[in-house]
């Protein structure tokens, strides 16, 4: 019973390797491409790889995707053919997300970053805002991780509001579902959340025309995929103060090249990739357990649909 691990960087590929061997003493584990028989590789441990990486293992039971999403691995134009995904949730990564959202939304909501540029200028403005109540926040998916976060925000007293490709019911949420509600979903958003997965119908989905159905002055976070975002049309949108404010975690190139605009505009908070960051202690629990079980019974509750692309 072998694993082979793939992650771009070789430090945290040996790291999963390692916990993963303490988890799993009775497998073989390696990093991708220093196995001894690729025959013997039944399971792959990935994320974004290089197109082709899992054309020598011919045998593969699944592939398991180090991540809630899976576009990473269907990249790949020679990905072997029905071959089931595996994705990567848990409890640990949900929670990240929650915080990470509540975080960046109720900066928006309390006008922080004005706060802290007023700090810097050392002008003194008490600046008024509504009570959350009177705040409507858009989740754009409602998966395990919108949807958590949706749950989160209406707890706090937010006028929640969630839009899924199909309907969903979530308590205290009114909830929006296709291609013809969502304009009635964006109508008066003031603090729009993407947590989509990326598929060819959500790619570029943040772009000028859903900005300009929000409410004038409306903040944007993104934690879902960099692919999402039309980044020209944020920076358009930014210049005519449809949108106020943005947060994004996610971009078309990680790292974000040092010479991109979004680094230094003043009304761009950028975050690394960090809102629900897997790590090898807490994942390798998640992946261990997922691996077991599908060889134990051919399935697993957190199989993805590649179909769907989620």
């Amino acid at each position: 019973m072998s694993i082979v691990v793939s992650l771009p960087a070789a430090d945290k590929t040996d790291w999963w390797c390692q916990m993963l061997r303490d988890l799993m003493p009775d497998w073989n584990i390696y990093p991708l491409g220093k196995e001894p028989d690729p025959e013997a590789i039944q399971y792959s441990v990935v994320w974004r790889p290089a197109t082709g990486a899992m054309t020598p293992y011919r045998n593969l039971k699944a592939i398991v995707s180090l991540g809630a999403g899976i576009d990473h691995v269907l990249a790949d134009e020679k990905l072997p053919e029905d071959v089931p995904i595996i994705r990567t949730v848990g409890t640990d990564l949900t929670q990240r997300m929650k915080e990470y959202i509540a975080l960046h939304v109720l900066r928006h909501h309390r006008q922080l970053p004005k706060i802290q540029a007023n700090q810097t200028a050392h002008k003194w403005e008490q600046i008024v805002v509504p009570p959350a109540t009177e705040r409507r926040v858009g989740i754009m998916g409602l998966g395990n991780l919108g949807g958590a976060a949706a749950e989160l925000l209406a707890s706090i007293g937010f006028q929640v509001v969630g839009w899924s490709r199909s309907p969903k019911e979530l308590p205290g949420i009114r909830t929006y579902a296709g291609a013809s509600e969502f304009g009635a979903f964006l109508e008066g958003t003031e603090i729009l959340v993407c947590l989509l997965p990326l598929t060819e119908s959500t790619r570029g989905i943040l772009n000028a025309d859903t900005f300009n159905r929000l409410k004038r002055g409306a903040a944007v976070i993104n934690a879902a995929r960099g692919q999402h975002l039309v980044d020209s049309d944020l920076i358009d949108a930014l210049a005519s103060g449809q949108i106020e404010a943005a947060t994004l975690d996610v971009f078309h190139t990680e790292p974000l090249p040092k010479d991109h605009p979004f680094w230094d505009h003043p009304a761009i908070t950028v975050t690394p990739h960090v809102a629900s960051l897997i790590d090898a202690p807490t994942g390798s629990k998640i992946v261990a357990k997922n691996i077991r079980t599908f060889h134990e019974t051919g399935t697993v509750a957190d199989i993805a649909d590649a179909k769907r692309g989620y």
